[in-house]
Parts: C-alpha cells; sequence; structure tokens
C-alpha cells in the first residue's frame, strides 16, 4: 500500500542563487525548484534531506503532510523579531518546538492523527501559501499563532488518552494573546491545519482581550502618521536595503516596531484539565441542544404526517364506494406500481372500517376482492406483506 507525502519550501526574504538551486537539486531530481521554492510529493519512499537543515540553510517556511497523520509547519524568522524565550512558553513538546540558527529562530508545529481525513477546502498546493502571513504575525509580535498551536497539541488529548501524561492536566496555560475571538485568515487556516477544536478554541478565547488595531485592521492612519515621524536618516536606510533585496526583511521590521510589545489577558491562567474539561462540557450541551431540536424536528414530522393521514382518511371516508371502484381501476392496469397503489388505499380502508367499527364487513370485501384477482401472484404477495390477508 502506497504512503502519500507532500513537501514545500518558500524562500520568502531572500531568493535562492543559482549555486543554491544547484545544491539543493542534488536532493532529488523531480522536485520543482525555483529561485522561491521546493516542491515534491511521493507516493513510494521518502524525501532524502532534513528539513532542518534546508531550513536553517535556505528557506524560511516548510510545509509537510503525510496520508498517515502528519501535518508540519515550519517557519523562520529573524531572531530580532521573534525571541526564543517568547516562543517557548507556548512549547509541547515536540507538537510545538524551535531552536535557533545563526540569526534567526525556527518554529516546528506538528499535528499527528492515526487516521488522516484531509477536510481543508485547500488543496495542498496552495496551503502554504495560506499559512506564511503567519510568519508576518509572528514578526509583528501577534503571539495568537503560538497560542493556537499550544492549544492544538493539547487538544490532541481529547482524540488520544495516551497523548500526555496525566500529570499534565495541571500545566498552566501560557500567556493568552489578545483577539482570539477574531483570528486572521491565516489563523484560521493554521487552526484547521492542526486539528484544533473549534469548541477548545472558544472556551479559550473567552479569556482573550479584544485584538488593538493593527495595520491589517484598519490602522492606517496611525502607521502612516508614524513613518512621518522616522528620521531622515532611518528612511533613507530603509529605503536602501529594500532597494538592495531586503523589502521583505524591511517589511517584517517595520511591522514589529509599529506593533509594540504583544498584548495578553491579565489575571489568573487556566489549566490544561480546566480548558479540556469546559470545552467537554460545552459539547456536552451543544449535543443535548441538537438532541432536543432533532427530537422537536422529529415530532413535528410525525404531527405533520398524522394530519395529513387523517386529512386522507376523511377523504376516504366522503369517497365512500368509489374508493373500492379505484382500487379495481388501479389492479386492471396489472402494473406494479398501480398495485402498490391499491395497497395503500385497502390500508387507509382498513382503518377507517377499524376507526368505524366495521372490520368485519372490510374483512369480507377484502377477502372477495382476494379470490377474485388470486391469479395475480404479484398483487396477492403485496397484499400479504402489508397484512391484507382477508379471513
Amino acid at each position: 500500500m502506497s504512503e502519500y507525502q507532500y513537501y514545500e519550501f518558500l524562500a520568502l526574504d531572500q531568493p535562492l542563487t543559482d549555486r543554491q538551486q544547484a545544491e539543493l537539486r542534488e536532493l532529488s531530481t523531480r522536485a520543482e525548484i525555483t529561485a522561491t521554492s521546493f516542491t515534491n510529493d511521493y507516493q513510494w519512499g521518502d524525501f532524502k534531506g532534513d528539513p532542518n537543515v534546508l531550513m536553517e540553510r535556505y528557506y524560511d517556511a516548510h510545509l509537510h503532510y503525510a496520508d498517515w497523520g502528519t501535518r508540519r509547519l515550519m517557519l523562520r524568522l529573524p531572531a530580532s523579531l521573534l525571541d526564543l524565550a517568547t516562543a517557548e512558553r507556548y512549547f509541547v513538546d515536540e507538537r510545538v518546538h524551535g531552536w535557533t540558527s545563526d540569526d534567526h529562530v525556527i518554529i516546528e508545529m506538528v499535528s499527528e492523527e492515526e487516521e488522516e481525513s484531509w477536510e481543508l477546502d485547500l488543496d495542498l498546493e496552495h496551503v502554504l501559501s495560506s499559512l506564511v502571513g503567519i510568519r508576518a504575525e509572528l514578526a509583528a509580535g501577534d503571539l495568537r499563532p503560538l497560542y493556537l498551536a499550544w492549544l492544538s497539541a493539547y487538544g490532541a488529548w481529547e482524540r488520544d488518552e495516551d497523548a500526555f501524561d496525566y500529570d499534565e492536566e495541571d500545566e498552566p496555560e501560557p500567556p493568552v494573546p489578545a483577539g482570539l475571538g477574531a483570528l486572521t485568515a491565516a489563523q484560521r487556516t493554521l487552526a484547521e491545519f492542526l486539528r484544533l477544536d473549534d469548541l477548545l478554541l472558544m472556551v479559550a478565547s473567552q479569556a482573550s482581550p479584544e485584538a488593538p488595531a493593527t495595520v491589517d485592521n484598519g490602522d492606517r492612519a496611525a502607521l502612516s502618521a508614524w513613518i512621518k515621524a522616522l528620521p531622515e536618516a532611518r528612511k533613507d536606510s530603509l529605503l536602501l536595503r529594500v532597494a538592495t533585496g531586503q523589502a521583505a526583511r524591511v517589511e517584517l521590521e517595520l511591522r514589529r516596531e509599529f506593533a509594540g510589545p504583544a498584548a495578553t489577558a491579565d489575571g489568573p491562567h487556566r489549566t490544561v484539565g480546566q480548558l479540556l474539561d469546559a470545552a467537554d462540557r460545552m459539547r456536552q450541551d451543544r449535543d443535548r441542544q441538537e438532541a432536543a431540536l432533532r427530537e422537536a424536528e422529529r415530532e413535528r414530522r410525525e404531527q405533520r404526517r398524522a394530519q395529513a393521514h387523517e386529512r386522507r382518511l376523511t377523504q376516504l371516508a366522503e369517497e365512500g364506494e368509489k374508493a373500492w371502484t379505484r382500487v379495481e381501476a388501479y389492479i386492471a392496469t396489472k402494473k406494479p406500481r398501480d398495485y402498490d397503489q391499491a395497497v395503500t388505499v385497502l390500508d387507509d380502508l382498513r382503518e377507517l372500517a377499524s376507526r368505524d367499527n366495521q372490520p368485519e364487513e372490510f374483512t369480507l370485501r377484502l377477502t372477495r376482492l382476494r379470490e377474485r384477482h388470486q391469479k395475480k401472484p404479484s398483487l396477492i404477495k403485496r397484499l400479504d406483506d402489508a397484512g391484507l390477508t382477508g379471513k
């Protein structure tokens, strides 16, 4: 049985040189390699390179997907824009971790599931491009992606009771970032990619304050005023760096400086167990509400069916002898579908006779009908299956 894997790397801050691309070509003859990307998939075998090494030397973002249940996202940022000590507060074993390499910090986020089911609306080829915005957000001081990864890691406990030791239920949550109730598009994709449960996120967001205004959510006027106030020498230096191929790095630095310190919630931190228990209670409440709604809808359908049935019996009573004539007409066609119609009318006539205390008369007429049509085995079988046996 084949195993499918997909690997993608992106160079965002600096395109690769021809020499670097040649070095990467030695790792794979099939991969699509450009100055900014490396893409390959495998039906058999495995990638010969080490993703950690490639991230340290060449790339700023990496996605790995395997159909046995692995989903991995790696991001490389300048160490000046993301302090490893800050990120470490959100690390969880091998599910969320990171390290430094030269002047960069590399963050890895992993979700493992025994049985994979890909439910993202995006194709694999477009997922990483939808996630790279996470890197700019982290660089700007937005810690929500790290919190989402932390929450997703412990959320795996709901699906696998052996995912962690029970003493980790008392592990306190890290600082809760502002804005968990209004995630960005990239953060929503990250939450889905890491299999973060919606209810667990809803519980966590209850302690999250509203996100402050940023460039992305409408504070362009403040950004414009801030840029105007920068010293001329600083602006010249920034423009020179942009002109010499460092535009992406300059953007990250400006966003980080403008955003200022990350906003987090005040107050006591909840434990892993408290978050999971609260999500479980919310799930049980939701299930009860949904069950009540389904039961109410079932009762409404039953009531509508009963009312329609009663109207049909009333009309049948008004029809009188014509109803039996209609049964004979259905039978006369010798068509299976009309036989079914005849059986339906007879079943209603039986119920009407029972309601009007005339079961004997109905049984007598049914017996005579069966005798007249005893050479129609298909009809007789339908009558027998419906319990319309006569005597």
